[in-house]
């Protein structure tokens, strides 16, 4: 049986066009609906309670809800509880890299979480988003912890709450006997391996190379920055083993967080807060969601500003511009460096 990071995997193969829609491969709106869910949730119950700072953090885990789309609920709630530990796993790395008299060490703790992360993805074939979500925890975590008041155990705590509160939403179709009915996978394939073929190492390599290489330019232009760097790198990588798909995301990664700062911009005049920023977030993640396995580039157009507000919200930066154009160089770094790293791979073989 070909797992569904396997066929997902093959689909990115085949190329990624910047000026077509890839065709539709289901209904999306499901995954899109618990994404934006866990996202919004928190922070609208926390606003509430007068403490949205905690809502901002605890819709992190809300990534956790990406992995696994395509899988039936059944398997999805036995593949999730990993994912959700990844992530807080990554930040409990990260603030405590972040606590140390040391800022070096963040750097470090980017190249190890991108290296072994991403050997758990491929080699255990997760899928899509592959190891990205993880660097960007990680990265995230020592950010909001070094740049606010927040407690590293409230912060710890914050994200495991919306962790948990992703695995709820994601176990919410189990509610209707026709989907528990269904047949769980083993576990064995569910994450078959671990193994690394010859396409899991090559990619396993080129994560190495990036979170190296970005780490290095992120200590030249801003050693805060260098999860950035490297997350744009990895976001590119993917998990499809092939030249042309990394060109081609390399691309689709530069154009779409170019619009998408100039979308934070705009929407930063409006100084979303609260729960007009829930529900801002909200609509951004489910779009992100319907149009992200269609067209690369037309979802970071809506990814850049949600990241953006999002961290700007935990960190009280939201409407610095500023911040807008460091997104922009950090990301063509990191996207060019991952774009090169293609180049690893053999040629495609033209078809007799």
């Amino acid at each position: 049986m070909v797992s569904s990071g396997a066929s997902a995997a093959t689909r990115e193969n085949r190329g990624v066009s910047l000026f077509a829609l890839s065709p539709s491969r289901g209904p999306r709106w499901p995954v899109a609906t618990q994404a934006a869910l866990g996202i919004a949730v928190p922070i609208a119950v926390m606003t509430l309670f007068g403490q949205a700072p905690l809502g901002y953090i605890a819709a992190s885990g809300a990534f956790t809800v990406l992995f696994a789309g395509s899988a039936p609920a059944v398997d999805r709630i036995r593949i999730l509880p990993f994912v959700a530990a990844g992530l807080i796993a990554a930040a409990v790395l990260g603030v405590a890299a972040a606590a140390t008299p040391w800022p070096w060490l963040v750097g470090i703790g980017v190249v190890l979480v991108a290296v072994v992360s991403a050997a758990l993805c491929f080699g255990f074939r997760l899928g899509p988003p592959g190891p990205l979500f993880f660097v960007l925890v990680f990265g995230l975590s020592a950010h909001v912890v070094a740049s606010s008041p927040i407690a590293p155990a409230v912060y710890i705590a914050a994200l495991a709450a919306g962790c948990g509160f992703s695995l709820v939403v994601a176990a919410a179709p189990l509610v209707l006997p026709r989907v528990r009915a269904r047949r769980a996978r083993p576990f064995a394939e569910l994450f078959p391996g671990p193994t690394l073929d010859a396409d899991a190492r090559m990619l396993l390599l080129r994560v190495a190379i990036v979170a190296v290489l970005g780490v290095l330019l992120g200590l030249v232009i801003d050693p805060t920055r260098t999860y950035w760097i490297v997350g744009s790198a990895v976001a590119v990588i993917g998990v499809a083993a092939a030249r042309r798909a990394a060109f081609e995301r390399g691309l689709h990664r530069m154009l779409g967080t170019v619009v998408g700062a100039g979308a934070y911009a705009l929407l930063a005049l409006l100084h979303p807060a609260g729960l007009w920023l829930a529900l801002l977030l909200g609509a951004l993640q489910f779009t992100i969601e319907l149009v992200v396995v269609r067209h690369y580039a037309l979802a970071l157009v809506f990814i850049t500003p949600l990241v953006l507000l999002l961290t700007g919200a935990a960190t009280g930066e939201i409407g610095a511009l500023d911040v807008a154009f460091e997104r922009i160089v950090d990301t063509v770094v990191g996207a060019a460096l991952g774009a090169a790293s293609g180049l690893l791979h053999p040629r495609a073989r033209a078809a007799r």
